[in-house]
């Protein structure tokens, strides 16, 4: 091959990258505007204390090996600011799990309301998440039921802008935004980065567009007529996407699937390099198996995967175009922090986030097994999952 022809390709490769890039900055521009126009606009589902939902309520969180943190996250269950009844019941298999001392710790504080465990070893299918959850069902009192993943950590309004959602007509269930929240260490850090920096943003720029519908283990929030319509828990108990495939049920069945204009804590608890990664692949996979086309086109979202390319092929403007590009997600980040009140994020990691989001990005595309909570899984084509022998 001539060493013109060689120079020809690395021009069009620069070329097509700096492309790439410049729409990949335009892309990060415009998500900042429609983040901060997302969190500015009317939340119908703002409790009002003219005429406040006393609907009783059943909030179910599936525990497995939690960690010292679960106590404040089911403290703030019990400390909402709701007039109507609340039961918060734990599913669990374990005997010896350590989430039942602390949901023990929790019940005694809050002797005045139900909190209760559903010890149960009983497991109806792959997903152990909902294996929990039906079990701890079973011990709901109450016609209207909470679904929330056990990493969640809500304010003391949550309940109220929920069920309030859930009154209005037509509406079959109530899911929420979420954003992360990193620990002491980089790992965590880095997870809830890119929740922040990438994935809520991601999603709001989807709504504005008419192009997610999407339904988050954050909040599911449904009437129990409506969680029997929908073939109950256990039409989800193989399936690795159930939170989306609970709202995807719930809107075939002719109901909207709400969300207000706020969000919920995500607890990152990434302890190390393996399970930042682990979770990364098993998060990008799940959306790829949703949302094929979109993930593909995801890269896009990252002008800096581009714009490094560019500037070593000598492309056009590429050097400017990977400054725009890391200020682009600086900026995003910024308007992240501003629309959902969060503090200030670890803005030295952003480069680092990039980076791994393109390890992640093509590591997905390689293989068909996930981890999730210390088990193995074999990932079907339909969403369902098989335990990994191996």
């Amino acid at each position: 091959m001539s060493d013109s022809l060689h120079a020809d390709m690395a021009l069009w490769a620069g070329s097509f990258c700096s492309f790439a890039a410049a729409l990949g900055v335009f892309y990060l521009a415009l998500a900042s505007i429609l983040v901060l126009r997302f969190r500015s606009g009317p939340d119908l589902a703002k409790p009002t204390r003219a005429n406040p939902t006393r609907r009783p309520l059943s909030i179910l969180v599936p525990l497995c090996g939690e960690d010292e943190h679960l106590y404040e996250r089911l403290c703030r269950f019990c400390q909402q600011n709701y007039p109507g009844s609340i039961e918060l019941i734990g599913g669990l298999q374990d005997p010896t799990d350590p989430a039942i001392g602390i949901v023990n710790a929790v019940a005694a504080k809050f002797s005045r309301m139900k909190v209760a465990l559903r010890i149960d070893a009983k497991e109806h299918g792959s997903n152990r998440k909902i294996s929990n959850l039906m079990n701890a069902a079973e011990s709901a009192r109450t016609a209207t039921l909470v679904l929330v993943d056990s990493d969640i950590l809500v304010g003391p309004d949550h309940m109220s802008r929920v069920v309030a959602e859930l009154e209005r007509p037509g509406v079959g269930a109530v899911t929420c935004l979420y954003h992360g929240i990193g620990g002491a260490g980089v790992w965590s850090s880095l997870s809830a980065l890119s929740i922040n920096a990438n994935f809520l943003p991601s999603v709001i720029v989807a709504l504005a567009f008419g192009v997610a519908r999407p339904c988050f283990g954050s909040t599911i929030a449904l009437r129990r007529r409506m969680m029997e319509e929908i073939g109950g828990l256990g039409a989800f108990v193989d399936c690795l996407h159930d939170d989306y495939a609970i709202g995807q049920r719930v809107r075939e069945a002719g109901y909207e699937v709400a969300m207000p204009r706020a969000s919920v804590g995500h607890v990152c608890r990434d302890a190390n390099a393996k399970d930042l990664l682990l979770n990364q692949i098993r998060a990008a996979r799940t959306i790829k198996m949703i949302d094929p086309a979109g993930y593909t086109g995801s890269i896009v979202a990252h002008p800096t995967a581009f714009a490094l390319p560019a500037a070593l092929l000598g492309g056009s403007h590429g050097v400017t175009l990977l400054l725009l590009a890391l200020a682009g997600r600086l900026i995003l980040c910024l308007s992240v922090e501003r629309a959902f009140s969060l503090p200030r994020q670890p803005y030295w990691l952003l480069p680092f986030y990039d980076l791994l989001f393109i390890v992640v990005y093509v590591a997905s595309f390689f293989g068909e097994r996930v981890s999730w909570r210390g088990e193995r899984y074999r990932l079907n084509s339909d969403g369902t999952l098989i335990h990994d022998a191996r």
